[in-house]
C-alpha cells in the first residue's frame, strides 16, 4: 500500500506540475497554476500521514516506510528547484519567455553552482534522515528499526557523495580550453 501510494504521490507531482504551468501559460490563468502549485506539498502530507497511521497501526516497519521518508525528504530539498526547472522551459517553449539560463561551465562560477546542488541534495538527505528517526522514535521499540536505519546509511553516503562532487569542484576547477 505504501509503494502505491508513493508511486501515486509521484505522478500527482507532475500531474500538478504540468497542470499549475498549463493554467498559468496556457489558459493564462496564473492564480489558477499557482493554486494548483501550492497543492503540491499536500500529497506529502497525506504519505507522512498514511506512513504513520500504517506504522502505529502495528505494521513491521520495512523498507517502504523507508522509502517514504526518502521520497518526502527528496521532495522537500528538490521539490522547489524542480518547479522552477520547469517553470522556465514552459516560459520559455509556450509563453515566449526567455531562454532557460544554463549551469555555468567553469570555474569559480561552476564550483558555486555545485555547491548549490550540493545543499539541495544535502537538505533532501538531512530531512529523510530527521523524517527515519522520527519514525524510530515514533515506533518506541514496538519493531525492528534496521530497515529504517539502513535508510539513515544510505542517506549519509548521499551527503558524502554530493560533498565530494562539489570539493572537487573548488579544488580542481574546470577551465576553459585555450584557442
Amino acid at each position: 500500500m505504501i509503494v502505491g501510494l508513493i508511486v501515486a504521490c509521484e505522478v500527482a507531482f507532475w500531474a500538478l506540475l504540468a497542470g499549475g504551468l498549463s493554467f498559468r501559460y496556457l489558459l493564462r490563468m496564473p492564480r489558477a497554476g499557482l493554486a494548483l502549485l501550492l497543492c503540491e506539498p499536500l500529497l506529502e502530507v497525506l504519505l507522512f500521514t498514511v506512513t504513520a497511521i500504517d506504522l502505529k497501526n502495528g505494521a513491521e516497519p520495512d523498507w517502504k516506510h523507508g522509502l517514504a521518508a526518502v521520497y518526502i525528504g527528496f521532495t522537500a530539498g528538490l521539490g522547489h528547484s524542480t518547479i522552477r526547472w520547469a517553470d522556465a522551459r514552459f516560459a520559455h517553449r509556450f509563453a515566449g519567455g526567455p531562454p532557460p539560463v544554463r549551469p555555468p561551465r567553469y570555474g569559480t562560477a561552476r564550483a558555486v553552482h555545485e555547491w548549490k546542488v550540493a545543499a539541495r541534495w544535502i537538505l533532501a538527505a538531512v530531512v529523510a534522515t530527521a523524517l527515519l528517526q522520527a519514525a524510530v522514535w515514533y515506533i518506541d521499540g514496538d519493531g525492528d528499526t534496521g530497515s529504517l536505519r539502513a535508510w539513515q546509511q544510505r542517506m549519509l553516503w548521499v551527503i558524502g557523495i554530493n560533498l565530494v562532487i562539489a570539493a572537487s569542484y573548488t579544488l580542481f576547477p574546470k577551465r576553459e580550453k585555450a584557442l
